[in-house]
């Protein structure tokens, strides 16, 4: 396998598109935010925590949704290991949820780190980390399809409340009304929510309600005051202590920044 380039952590602004021709690269991408997929013609919404990987015949075009799009990556050709990737049964060009997202990104920095280092071993790691990669991702293709008669009737629902509580962080969510809404128990909704997403339904919450201030600190003059009710926030104390905690810096300082 050859990598031709990657990027980990990658950030990119709400107005970004990317184009990529059908030039039989793949290409393997882990989401950390929304965003979205036109492949042939076909649009996807890809949520936050998916793998996608895009085998290279077809193009692809692929942007922001709302907000930054946040990503590691990975472009390589695997001419030489067609049997090998044949074996794993991947599904291509379209996202897979995933929900041990910390050990996909630890591992692309791995590879990165490995990409850009001189050791003498360099080429055969690669191929190594490469394979643990593919491994890993045909193994959580074949769970979901395993589960798929459990948690697919569920996913539609909890897919579109999602993105709700993204679209109305000023809402007063909690975990009752969250489970009200797609007609659940307490318990069964945020096993299932954890489970299809790989966070709490109430990490979510205040994941949508920080978004949307950042984009309402970019983009208007807004009082850090007028933010925090727009976000939904009751207590400007509580916005601006959740702010920091998320972002690493103060609402004013970010806005500094951006």
């Amino acid at each position: 396998m050859n990598i031709r380039c990657l990027g980990c952590n990658s950030i990119y602004d709400s107005s970004s598109v990317f184009r990529r021709a059908a030039n039989g690269e793949y290409m393997l991408m882990l989401t950390k935010s929304r965003c979205r997929f036109d492949i042939n013609g076909l649009s996807m919404r890809t949520p936050s925590d998916a793998l996608i990987l895009c085998d290279g015949r077809l193009p692809v075009v692929y942007s922001a949704e709302e907000c930054p799009l946040v990503c590691d990556w990975i472009c390589f050709d695997a001419a030489d290991e067609k049997e090998f990737i044949d074996s794993l049964e991947l599904i291509y060009n379209r996202p897979i949820r995933f929900a041990d997202t910390d050990f996909i990104s630890e591992l692309m920095r791995n590879i990165a780190s490995e990409y850009y280092s001189l050791g003498s071993r360099r080429g055969k790691m690669l191929e190594n980390l490469m394979r643990i990669l593919l491994v890993k991702m045909g193994d959580a293709i074949n769970k979901n399809t395993d589960s798929e008669q459990t948690t697919e009737p569920h996913y539609a629902m909890l897919a579109e409340l999602r993105e709700k509580i993204y679209r109305n962080p000023q809402m007063k969510w909690n975990v009752d009304s969250m489970a009200a809404y797609v007609n659940m128990s307490r318990s069964y909704f945020q096993h299932l929510y954890r489970e299809t997403f790989g966070v709490s339904c109430i990490a979510d919450v205040i994941s949508g309600k920080i978004e949307k201030a950042k984009e309402i600190l970019s983009e208007t003059g807004c009082t850090v005051s007028q933010v925090a009710a727009m976000c939904g926030y009751d207590n400007e104390e509580h916005f601006m202590r959740q702010f920091k905690k998320m972002v690493g810096v103060t609402p004013t300082k970010y806005r500094k920044q951006v």
